[in-house]
């Protein structure tokens, strides 16, 4: 129970930060407010800030109850997580959080929330490569590899 309650406290100050604070300094330096009316483009955006929020809160749930840690890395799970949406593609977590930043884009109109998103995107690709694979290899060897050889990186794969 411990983890879990690590988990919604990182995640929460994340989610704070990443995908609420920033994103408002981005809108309001931009000038961009609130639209009047919420037209498709706006539903559609809306719907993938849920579906990435709703990937992201699974993801941190499945590091809690299975992995028995955390999604941040100074606290990282005690065991290797390849269950729930880690069963099809190794990173969701970015993933869900990409698709809320290119939602809330997509709700505001905005070409510089798509810059955050992307460069959101960016970072954490350089991130998984350059710490967290050399990481998980190092903490769970061979399991971790045939993991990573099993479940591709970004793209899903939808096997059972």
């Amino acid at each position: 129970m411990l983890a879990l309650f690590r988990s919604i406290v990182y995640a929460a100050l994340f989610i704070s930060v990443v995908l609420v604070f920033i994103p408002e300094q981005i809108l309001t330096a931009t000038g961009i407010t609130r639209p009047p009316q919420i037209g498709p483009w706006h539903g559609a955006g809306l719907v993938l800030v849920v579906l990435g929020g709703a990937l992201a809160v699974w993801c941190i749930l499945t590091f809690a109850l299975v992995g028995k840690g955390t999604p941040a890395p100074f606290d990282p799970p005690r065991k290797l997580v390849a269950a729930g949406p880690y069963r099809w593609v190794r990173n969701p977590m970015y993933i869900g959080a990409g698709t809320a930043l290119a939602g809330a884009a997509l709700f505001y109109q905005s070409a510089a929330l798509v810059a955050f998103a992307a460069g959101f995107l960016v970072v954490a690709h350089l991130f998984v490569v350059f710490y967290e694979e050399p990481t998980l290899e190092m903490t769970f060897g061979a399991r971790y590899a045939d993991y990573r050889n099993a479940v591709p990186r970004w793209v899903p794969t939808w096997r059972s």
